[in-house]
């Protein structure tokens, strides 16, 4: 399955339409894991976070999600920018779903309990790709926090 996803990422504009789905989940998988390693340190919680996420999502069985991860992290290394993976969210996302998203990279984020320089500008620019606004971005990192520290 992921080796059709392959192809049909690398396929450009005449991909199938039809595997919209498949496109999907490496596409946000990508932004987790570009997340996950914005800080140049990969914590074991936040791969954890990674995979609770694409697994709750999707509905995924581990086998499928190890896969989706590794498929992501080639695709995540190839390429220069962001912007196609958040041009696939942005494509079948709802804005709903897409503060899902936003929720689920502030929580990466907050793993090792710490928002450093990179992540803070990561997530600035993935709430500009995913077409959220500031007041959106910063309401679901107060909602992450809210839940992470409640008597902050």
């Amino acid at each position: 399955m992921f080796d059709l996803i392959k192809s049909l990422l690398s396929g450009g504009p005449s991909a199938d339409p039809g595997r919209e789905h498949e496109r999907l989940q490496v596409a946000m998988a990508a932004l987790l894991l570009e997340m996950a390693h914005a800080d140049a340190q990969f914590h074991e919680m936040e791969g954890v976070l990674v995979r609770d996420l694409l697994q709750q999502k999707f509905e995924l069985t581990a086998e499928a999600v190890a896969e989706l991860l590794q498929l992501a992290q080639q695709e995540r290394e190839s390429t220069l920018d962001l912007f196609h993976f958040a041009r696939e969210i942005n494509a079948s996302f709802t804005r709903e779903e897409k503060l899902e998203v936003m929720e689920g990279l502030w929580r990466i984020i907050y793993a090792d309990g710490v928002l450093d320089k990179y992540e803070d500008y990561l997530v600035r620019k993935l709430a500009t790709l995913l077409r959220l606004s500031h007041q959106e971005m910063i309401g679901a990192k107060v909602k992450v926090l809210d839940q992470l520290r409640p008597n902050r």
